[in-house]
Parts: C-alpha cells; structure tokens; sequence
C-alpha cells in the first residue's frame, strides 16, 4: 500500500499554508499542546478515510476566515500519484486525484489506507455504543471501500425516514403515508442487511487478532471477546451462509420496521436498523464497559487498534499508515516500549508527542522528527512553523 511521501496543506484547520516532505518511514511531530500536531495528523487520516476522529464537520476543518481549505498528499515511493481534497464551507468537498476532480470523494477510497489511534480512543471501551459502531465501520471501510457509499445511502436514507415520521408523528397512517413508508422500509431493510452481514464478518476477523494483542499486552492474564450484537432480531449465523442468510436478514429487518411502526410513529423517531447495533467487548467473560479497569480499558484499546491494522494488511496486503495521536501519553512504559516495538520497520508511522523521551534510541535515532510550534501570539490564524530537527 503507498505510503505518504508530501503533505500539503491551505487553510485547514490552524495551518495557512504548510508543506512537508516525508523523509522517512517513522516520522515524529514534536510540540507543545495546541501547537498544531494533532492537525497534520488529522488532515493525512481524511486522505485515507475520508473521515475526520475529532469532528463531522467540514465547517470545523476550514479556517474561520475561509471559504475553502486544501489537504494534498503525494504517495508512493516515487511520490508522483497525487490525492487531495478540496473543502468547502457551502456546496460539500470534492475529491481530487492526479489534480483532476472527481465526480465523487468516495472514489479516493482505497488509495491510500491509514490507521488512526488517538487519546480520543481511549473512550471506545467505556463510552456510547455509536463510538464503537463507528470504530467497527472505519474499520470495513478500510476492508471494503465500497463499504463507505453503502453507509452514506443508508444513512440519507434514515434521515429522510426519520424527518418523515416527525412530519407525521402522531398522526393515523392515511394511504399516501403507508406507501412512501412501505418504499422506505424495503430500501432500508436491503442497505441495512448489507451493512449487518459486513459489520458482523470484519468482527469475527477481528475478534482473534484482538484476543491475540490483549494477551501479549497482559503478558497472558487477560482475555478479550468482540461480541456484535444486532439492535434488531435476527436470524443466526449469517455470515457462513451466503446470499440466503442476506436475503433472511431483509425479510427480518422489513418485518421488524413493519412492527414497529405504529410505535416509530408515535415517538417519530426510527427504531429500528443498524443504527442501534452494538459491538459488546468482554474481558475474561465481563462486560469490559463496566468492570474493566482505565487501565485495562487503555490495553484493550490498543488491542483494538493493533488487531485493526493486522486485518488491513491481511486484507490489503501491505500494512497501512500508522498514526498515532499523543496516545503514548496515556500508556504506561511496559505497554509503551511494546507499540513501538510492533511497529515494523517497513511500515510507516506518523506519530505526535509533547517530549522525545517516550521514545528508545533505536527509535528516534531512525525517526524523521518534525517541530511544530506556533508563529507569533499563538492565534490559529496564525501559521504554524513546521521545522526539521537535525541529530
């Protein structure tokens, strides 16, 4: 899989302008908190996913006195195949590769796969069940591309349900009502049950790499279970059945919509889909969410974001772009020294830190180190000055 080898960037975030050229395949950016690091990493994992960990928002990526920002890498070992993208406070992004615009972004993915794992990650084991089931399909997006355009259209799709049934919150279903949620419902049943069967065969992929990384990490004492649970009932064992398992999960999920919708329409709200799945996480037999330790929870995260990259590189055959947020931070030295020592040689690694001295000799002497600080009083008008450290 290409690795990184320019950034550019234009009005993201607190950059103005700022290129950097990739020297080698472990690169550390060095700086004080709100310097600006987390903001290179971010804008190379919208390259890769076309998903931002911190925000769903463009609004939020474009400088605050701009219209448009700009995010350009180069990859591959020569560095001349171009991908980008073009943000826009009014009208959505647009994709761009080779400089030409793409009729669609989703079409940039599978270009470049990264990995990304932040100190925002930590709160997958504890917090909501959205943060896990958006976890669990960045991780099929990296697996199947196709993946993110099944999830868009199911995703407008329950938008338009949901505004329907508010519209009409309430009220008794009159004929028109009863057919536009009879079309809704049998296209959503389809979209739903696709993405289902996908999110439950990336989990059983994952489940022994993760029980894998948790029991090195632990030095055996721990064992780890990723559980998929459907918020809607269905039939079992779906994933060894091919098209007949997929076509009984349709015929569940479109009478599951059926029966719920006198209630759908007295909440106005949609109850039922993928949107209400959960990833349940076990350690040793417990629910991890309530009995796992913060220090456990921060091994079974790394687990999560190690087995992660294991299945990309099996499924793509070349391991992806590693970045890591300032999580070195938030491990103890024992589990510290065991992700950089994970980390292969040949595969690249983007990583943020306060101070060096997370890191072993070996490491940082073969490290690109990159300062980031910020020009003048600190405003994130202001450009940030990207530097290489000699030595």
């Amino acid at each position: 899989m290409p690795s990184l080898s320019r950034l550019e960037l234009q009005h993201f975030r607190s950059y103005r302008q700022a290129s950097l050229q990739v020297e080698a395949n472990r690169v550390i950016f060095v700086g004080a908190n709100g310097a600006g690091k987390s903001n290179l990493l971010e804008a190379v994992e919208l390259l890769g996913s076309l998903r931002s960990h911190r925000t769903a928002s463009d609004g939020d990526l474009i400088q605050l006195d701009q219209t448009d920002g700009w995010i350009h890498g180069w990859i591959g070992t020569d560095g001349l195949e171009h991908i980008g993208l073009h943000l826009r406070q009014r009208g959505g992004r647009q994709g761009l590769r080779n400089q030409q615009p793409l009729s669609r972004q989703m079409d940039l993915l599978g270009a470049f796969r990264c990995v990304c794992f932040s100190s925002l990650d930590l709160a997958l084991v504890r917090g909501e069940p959205v943060l896990r089931r958006q976890w669990l399909d960045r991780v099929v997006v990296q697996l199947e591309p196709a993946y993110g355009d099944l999830l868009s259209r199911y995703g407008r799709l329950l938008r338009q349900r949901s505004s329907l049934l508010r519209r009409h919150g309430g009220a008794c279903p009159h004929h028109h009502l009863t057919a536009l949620l009879d079309a809704y419902d049998q296209q959503m049943a389809n979209l739903g049950a696709r993405l289902h069967r996908r999110r439950q065969r990336a989990l059983l992929r994952l489940n022994p790499l993760a029980r894998s990384w948790q029991k090195r990490l632990s030095a055996g004492q721990e064992v780890l279970s990723l559980l998929y649970r459907p918020g809607t009932d269905l039939p079992p064992d779906p994933a060894d059945r091919g098209n007949q398992a997929l076509l009984a999960w349709q015929g569940a999920l479109q009478q599951q919509l059926a029966h719920q919708r006198a209630v759908e329409l007295r909440l106005g709200s949609c109850r039922v889909g993928p949107q209400r799945d959960e990833v349940v996480l076990q350690l040793n037999g417990q629910a991890a969410r309530r009995y796992g330790s913060a220090g456990q929870q921060r091994c079974m995260v790394l687990a999560l974001k190690m087995a992660e990259v294991d299945l990309v590189a099996q499924v793509s055959g070349e391991a992806p772009v590693l970045l890591l947020d300032d999580v070195l931070a938030e491990l103890d030295p024992d589990r510290q020294l065991l992700l950089l020592e994970a980390i292969g040689q040949q595969q690249q690694c983007l990583l943020s830190t306060t101070h060096l001295n997370h890191f072993i000799g070996a490491w940082r002497r073969d490290a690109q180190c990159i300062a980031v600080r910020q020009d003048g009083e600190g405003s994130m008008l202001s450009p940030l000055s990207v530097r290489l450290i000699q030595g």
